[in-house]
């Protein structure tokens, strides 16, 4: 076989590869932070009172501080805060 002809078919390869995964994350539904949602172990990232900067290391259910993305929109029916509304009750 012709070493271009492979070469330029792996390269090919690549580069779709790359345009199918750039294009399955456009279609990715639009995400928010929704505090006082989260199970304990369950969080996405750090807290607003900043124990933790991680995420997994919530120690109880629900906590107003700790937060989960959900899709935009549902976190008021989800029964949670945006973060403006979660800073306010901490600072309570």
């Amino acid at each position: 076989m012709n070493h271009r002809l492979i070469a330029s078919s792996a390269l090919a390869s690549v580069l779709a590869l790359g345009v199918l995964s750039t294009a399955s994350a456009a279609d990715a539904p639009a995400k928010e932070k929704c505090f006082g949602i989260a199970k304990a172990g369950a969080n996405d990232c750090s807290n607003l009172s900043g124990t933790h900067s991680c995420a997994g290391q919530a120690t109880a259910d629900n906590r107003p501080d700790e937060w989960k993305y959900v899709a935009k929109g549902t976190c008021t029916s989800l029964g949670g805060k945006t973060a403006d509304e979660a800073k306010k009750a901490l600072k309570k």
